[in-house]
């Protein structure tokens, strides 16, 4: 069995080769990095199960590398490690999409068990999906347009792929609204009208011709959100 890749991006050599030793004891196949820079450029590059991320680095804020992880991997299961214990910095890591948050000092068993909980988790995380099927042609999120059978081009806007595949990634599931503010917009929910969303979703299904009294590709659930069948 392939052994799970991990990318530790720490400031502190000590702390990093602790947890570095500790990841390569229990099996895993950690790599690391101790700046922004660095890390950034090995979070885009690599290959990984796993992210385990500082927040206070050299050059740059964890959180930031976080916003741009997310945009470019946004399956990518990440813990972050740090210092800081209060709770905007927390509910900030997790708005931008980390799976669970480490304060130091840690044992090294409960950092562990964590990543491992992570792991497990993340199984069942839906992968990237590039193209998706719709009943009059193909939707392609990487390169953001539609393709229909009569030949015709769409093109989506940045937000409108964004949003499709987050439905997609998540078919047969509904998704709030509340959970696509917090995760497509990356705001809280209270801060944004939900009409941004409706008027959204008007404008993909138009260019998708989704039929909006019937419709097929993103079905409205009453009360509860949106619904990629």
């Amino acid at each position: 069995m392939a052994r799970r890749r991990i990318l530790v991006i720490e400031d502190d050599p000590a702390i990093r080769q602790v947890v570095v030793d500790a990841l390569e004891l229990e099996g895993y196949q950690p790599s690391e990095a101790g700046t922004f820079q660095d890390g950034l450029a090995a979070a885009s590059r690599a290959e990984l199960d796993l992210l385990l991320l500082d927040l206070v680095l050299p050059g740059g804020d964890g959180l930031a590398l976080l916003a741009e992880v997310r945009l470019a991997r946004p399956t990518l299961p990440v813990i972050i490690l740090t210092a800081r214990g209060e709770e905007d910095d927390r509910v900030e890591g997790l708005r931008l999409g980390a799976d669970d948050y480490v304060v130091k000092p840690f044992g090294v068993k409960e950092l562990l068990a964590r990543v491992e909980a992570v792991l497990r988790r993340s199984a069942e995380r839906p992968s990237d999906v590039d193209e998706v099927a719709i009943p009059a042609g193909t939707a392609s999120l990487a390169r953001a347009e539609v393709r229909f059978q009569d030949g015709e081009r769409v093109e989506l806007s940045a937000k409108e792929a964004e949003v499709l595949g987050y439905l997609v990634r998540r078919r047969g599931r509904v998704v709030s609204r509340s959970e696509l503010l917090e995760r497509v917009w990356r705001l809280p929910a209270h801060r944004v009208n939900t009409r941004t969303i409706d008027m959204l979703m008007a404008r993909l299904r138009e260019k998708l011709r989704d039929d909006a009294g019937e419709p097929r590709v993103i079905v409205t659930v009453r009360g509860k959100g949106y619904l990629f069948p």
